[in-house]
């Protein structure tokens, strides 16, 4: 009962965060927007890579007992994912 609450919690709040595209930007705004969206297309494809990199190390480090330190890896590179996807939301908040 109470994941449940909590879950459909976190599908309104997700609804309300704001997008980059909702809004009307100013005119002459597009070349900023333009390199808006491919420094988020590349930090998104790095996040990937980290995450790839991240458990490829896992896997070959598992034989040798160095899995813990390399989960605390992957646990940051996801924790930049979510900073990076959220990054709109999180500033729109503070405005």
């Amino acid at each position: 009962m109470t994941l449940t609450t909590l879950y459909l919690a976190a599908g309104q709040v997700a609804a309300a965060v704001p997008d980059l595209g909702t809004g009307e930007a100013p005119p002459g705004s597009e070349g900023f927007l333009l390199i808006l969206r491919w420094v988020a297309f590349i930090a998104t494809g790095l996040c990937v890579l980290g995450v790839i990199i991240a458990g490829a190390a896992m896997a070959i480090s598992n034989r040798r007992g160095e899995g813990g330190e390399h989960a605390s890896r992957l646990g940051w590179v996801l924790g930049g994912c979510i900073v990076i996807g959220a990054s709109s939301g999180l500033v729109g908040a503070l405005i």
